[in-house]
């Protein structure tokens, strides 16, 4: 499983990325996590607001940190 962070590295998609990962590793997931910072690589993608979430190429969440358990449901 692909997890990616979308987002310029601001204290929102860091606090994602804590999330994603505490989540992942909870459910015991092999998973590899991606930060992708670019503008131009978000644009690709999408999204307009960060930090935004995907898992495997797909946008699951945008604009908001969601918790571990709000991100579980999403990686389920």
């Amino acid at each position: 499983m692909k997890i990616q962070i979308l987002g310029t590295g601001c204290a929102k998609c860091k606090q994602l990325t804590e999330n994603a990962e505490a989540a992942a590793r909870g459910m015991g997931l092999a998973y590899e996590l991606e930060k992708v910072t670019d503008i131009k690589d978000i644009m690709r993608f999408g999204v307009m607001a960060t930090p935004a979430l995907a898992v495997d190429g797909k946008v699951k969440l945008v604009g908001k940190v969601a918790t571990a358990a709000e991100i579980r449901l999403l990686l389920g």
